[in-house]
């Protein structure tokens, strides 16, 4: 008898959609002074730090990380200190399943039954209108994107799938080919990439994740395309926080200086 009423109650919880979060447009639209904007179908919330430098934005995207966590918790500070570097607005992003954000249509980038999203087209898709709704928002002419682990792989996909959205692009820890069939990843699109698209390339010589070989090897790929790239090695830095790393804030910093 527990057992069904337990049963009953659970269901009753998935139809009034307290398990996820379900954010309207209208809902999310009542949030936008507390950090939200909705793109591509989802309530997005962020942080944003502003700079005085008109036209440009900073949009950082973080990995995969365990459903529920409050990303924003621990990109706040990142985000800050990008913005005080550069003096350009700066905003750091919860994607879907993360923080207060909505999963109106995707779940969290890793959930149960499915490991990763990253490397899932309309899921890179829905990133790319996420950028652009920023980007209009900002009234931005120059875009960088800054990424880590599986939001450096997205970033990087989403550079071949919209060669002119993206004009900085710093990748910390990503992935950039894949054999698995039905996944996209950068390597699928070398012919279409914007060469004037400017490229960081970032990884830590103890990353086990992404081990330094991957990024390495992308990197002499990217240089006989043609690509605008720079390799950037972080000595005894594991996957954790790559991005945060000081070699990879100087990297950003530098490349955002010398525009």
């Amino acid at each position: 008898m527990k057992k069904r009423l337990f049963i009953g109650l659970v269901l009753t919880l998935i139809s009034l959609n307290l398990f996820g979060s379900k954010i309207s447009q209208k809902e999310c639209n009542a949030k936008s002074e507390k950090g939200f904007i909705f793109a591509g179908g989802e309530c997005i919330q962020y942080v944003e730090f502003k700079g005085e430098k008109r036209g440009f934005l900073n949009i950082i995207v973080h990995g995969t990380w365990k459903e529920g966590t409050n990303i924003l918790a621990r990109y706040k500070t990142f985000a800050e200190t990008i913005n005080i570097n550069t003096d350009i607005t700066t905003v750091a992003v919860a994607l879907p399943g993360y923080s207060g954000s909505s999963t109106n249509h995707f779940p969290a980038l890793s959930h149960k039954g499915i490991k990763n999203l990253s490397s899932n087209k309309e899921y890179i898709e829905f990133l790319g209108k996420l950028v652009e709704k920023l980007k209009t928002k900002y009234n931005a002419k120059i875009v960088t994107y800054i990424g880590h682990s599986a939001g450096a792989a997205m970033g990087a996909a989403l550079t071949g799938l919209k060669p002119n959205l993206i004009n900085n692009i710093a990748l910390a820890g990503g992935r950039y080919k894949s054999g698995k069939k039905g996944t996209i990843h950068i390597m699928d699109f070398m012919d279409k990439l914007n060469k004037k698209t400017r490229y960081i390339l970032i990884y830590g010589t103890k990353d086990k994740i992404s081990k330094p070989k991957v990024t390495k090897d992308f990197y002499k790929v990217a240089k006989k395309y043609g690509l605008n790239v720079k390799l950037v090695k972080v000595k005894g830095a594991r996957h954790l926080d790559l991005d945060m790393s000081d070699p990879s804030v100087d990297a950003i910093t530098e490349m955002l200086d010398n525009q």
